[in-house]
């Protein structure tokens, strides 16, 4: 099967397991990225080397995207903690009152 037909695992709890030799994209370089030309009778860009760079860009959008949703489950654990605390304290403040 064409890998690029493969839609890649999503990543467990945010956290993404690439071998060490393996770097993220920068924005820089997703800019400024240069496709050779195909060969000899053929109009366009190389079709591989599109599809690769494509492949490598969604794999880094995918890390990007888990690790935001993580992010953003953290922070509704926080905000729900907070709110308990808030009204546990509310709580207690309103009974001191009635004592």
């Amino acid at each position: 099967m064409n890998p690029r037909n493969q839609r890649p695992e999503p990543p467990s709890a945010g956290a993404t397991h690439r071998s060490a030799a393996y770097t993220s994209l920068l924005p820089w370089q997703v800019r400024e990225r240069r496709f050779a030309p195909t060969g000899l009778g053929r109009r366009g860009l190389n079709p591989d080397d599109v599809y690769a760079f494509l492949d490598r860009v969604a794999v880094d959008m995918a890390a990007v995207y888990a690790a935001l949703a993580e992010s953003r489950r953290e922070t509704a654990r926080i905000k729900a903690g907070l709110r308990r605390s808030q009204a546990d304290h509310v709580g207690a403040r309103i009974e001191e009152g009635r004592a």
